[in-house]
């Protein structure tokens, strides 16, 4: 069968995704690994095939491998149920994948499926082309070293994931022995423990450093500079902000209503909209396109995770990041304003007390919240401070 991809192509393909045809696509991963994927419906669900590394199973033998998968599919049977059938060993990868896509109904959100993906196929690209079961200790160290105590949460994070997906292959009878991945017993041995590694802060910038940036911020037209403003007068998380849906909220009564499921905590969280915050939103409102508030480029999808990041790196700003500005609005609460530490912390949408506390505690004190957020607001204005001079005001 003549596809649209060539050999040269497969060799010299940058990042992303490529069509073959027949549903055959080559996927560059951003490390440059290079993997076969046929797409398929099984039963009403999108279905992915692993056929193996590009780097050792050429575009003719892809093509076939596509074929052959086609052919079963065409006979009412599922190529990967047959395939584990015939006894073939599928690669790492295949068997992420897989695991994946079982686990991810009991997924808090997509951004945690997204994670899942984005770890196991960044970090442990490595593995995913070789057998299941030929994954040995050498092979993880090989892949946890390089980020074990530079990334130090990503690195516990995707060792746990890694043992996850062994395990799955020793239920399914792909492997036998102890999981090389398990942590007691056999990799505290090898590696340092990661409550010693040093996960540090986000950097923030310092709260009376706040209101002369923002006055920076609003000279600039872009859409993410207008996200990164109300992320910092909501102190929500960049992900709320960046999901954030117009069904969501409610301009009348100046409330934002954050579902469970887009909560790192699991819980529904309303936002107090200070005067400025309705502002940007009452001016996104008036040219939206879709369901988000930050539309992206691609149509249904919002701004690029890393939008709000390339603002400051565009405006040179190093020594912060954009969760940061949360501690930098903690920081003003703790040492200017005189609201309670409760009122604060709900504010940052944390989780606070004990069970039988949270039990107890009803009230998210929304009309107290909206106060202290209106006073944040305040003191985030642009003005003459000092030598601050308010960018965004004119003269008078």
């Amino acid at each position: 069968m003549a596809g649209k991809l060539t050999a040269r192509k497969v060799e010299t393909a940058k990042p992303g995704k490529y069509s073959d045809g027949g549903n055959l696509y080559l996927i560059v991963s951003e490390t440059g690994a290079r993997k076969w994927v046929l797409r398929f419906t099984w039963r009403g669900q999108a279905k992915e095939m692993g056929l193996g590394s590009a780097a050792s199973v050429p575009l003719s033998d892809a093509r076939e491998k596509a074929a052959d998968a086609r052919r079963t599919i065409g006979r009412g049977l599922n190529p990967i149920e047959e395939r584990r059938r015939g006894g073939i060993t599928p690669t790492f990868g295949e068997l992420a994948d897989e695991v994946r896509e079982s686990l991810s109904t009991g997924f808090r959100n997509q951004k945690h499926k997204a994670q899942w993906k984005s770890t196991l196929e960044t970090y442990a690209s490595s593995l995913r082309a070789k057998p299941v079961d030929t994954i040995t200790t050498e092979d993880l160290l090989a892949a946890l070293k390089p980020i074990w105590t530079t990334k130090a949460e990503t690195a516990s994070r995707l060792r746990g994931r890694i043992e996850k997906v062994l395990d799955a292959a020793k239920a399914k009878g792909f492997r036998d022995g102890e999981n090389p991945a398990r942590w007691r017993g056999h990799l505290d041995h090898l590696l340092p423990k990661p409550s010693k590694l040093a996960r540090g802060h986000h950097p923030a910038m310092p709260y009376e450093s706040v209101p002369s940036f923002i006055g920076e911020l609003r000279q600039r037209e872009a859409t993410a500079a207008l996200a990164l403003e109300l992320c910092i007068l909501t102190t929500a998380r960049s992900g709320e902000i960046l999901g954030m849906r117009w069904s969501e909220i409610d301009l009348e009564k100046k409330v934002w209503i954050v579902p469970p499921e887009r909560m790192k905590a699991g819980r529904e969280h309303r936002v107090p909209l200070c005067s400025r915050a309705v502002a940007i939103l009452s001016g996104l409102e008036a040219v939206k396109n879709g369901e988000f508030v930050f539309q992206g480029k691609a149509r249904g999808k919002p701004l690029s995770n890393m939008a709000m990041e390339m603002v400051l790196r565009r405006m040179k700003v190093a020594e912060a990041t954009v969760h940061g500005f949360r501690s930098s609005f903690r920081d003003w609460a703790g040492n200017v304003s005189s609201f309670p530490r409760e009122i604060v912390e709900t504010a940052l949408a944390h989780v606070i007390g004990d069970k039988a506390e949270q039990a107890y505690r009803r009230s998210d004190a929304l009309e107290k919240r909206r106060k202290l957020m209106d006073a944040w607001a305040g003191y985030c204005e642009p003005r003459a401070r000092g030598n601050v001079v308010a960018l965004a005001r004119s003269a008078p």
